[in-house]
């Protein structure tokens, strides 16, 4: 029972079966997710539980890792693009830092017909999917050396934080 629980969680819930780019699916599906939840409380009201989650969803997916699947990186385990996904969309609920790009983003998405938010997703989508297909230094040697369920994981955390790191250098452009 938990073998199938815990499969339905690392593969967030069968997408990490589907054929063709299921790591996409699974970053796209987190964008979606997010956004359906800022969209209903707002971005600030679910910042708190939203992290806990991830904390939650974290630490039991590094022992499901181990349990399940053996300390391997198996291709249909996706949850780990649902952590590292999450980083730069959390990254937006600091208005401090935010307001100069928030004001950019208004100029841009009114020209476009979206909604700064909705850019801001569009630009951590394809950041996130930049540095976790290409894996950069280090997030190359962490998937090489690291070959545990932290590893399966820490990658993808490495790289929501380069596309975190990398929102905030356009930032310094604009």
């Amino acid at each position: 029972m938990i073998d199938k629980i815990g499969k339905a969680i690392l593969t967030m819930f069968g997408i990490g079966y589907f054929k063709y780019a299921p790591g996409t699916v699974a970053s796209f599906t987190t964008c979606l997710i997010f956004y359906s939840l800022a969209s209903i409380d707002g971005i600030n009201q679910i910042i708190f539980p939203y992290i806990i989650f991830l904390i939650f969803i974290f630490i039991y997916s590094t022992i499901l890792i181990d349990k399940i699947y053996k300390k391997e990186d198996s291709k249909e385990i996706v949850i780990d693009e649902f952590i590292g996904q999450s980083i730069p969309l959390l990254a937006i609920t600091n208005d401090e830092l935010n307001i100069k790009l928030i004001v950019f983003l208004n100029n841009v998405s009114s020209q476009l017909g979206f909604n700064w938010f909705e850019i801001w997703i569009l630009i951590s989508f394809i950041l996130f999917r930049f540095f976790d297909i290409l894996k950069p230094f280090p997030i190359y040697l962490i998937d090489k050396k690291i070959k545990n369920s932290f590893g399966v994981i820490l990658d993808d955390i490495v790289a929501g934080i380069f596309a975190t790191i990398s929102l905030y250098i356009i930032l310094l452009w604009i």
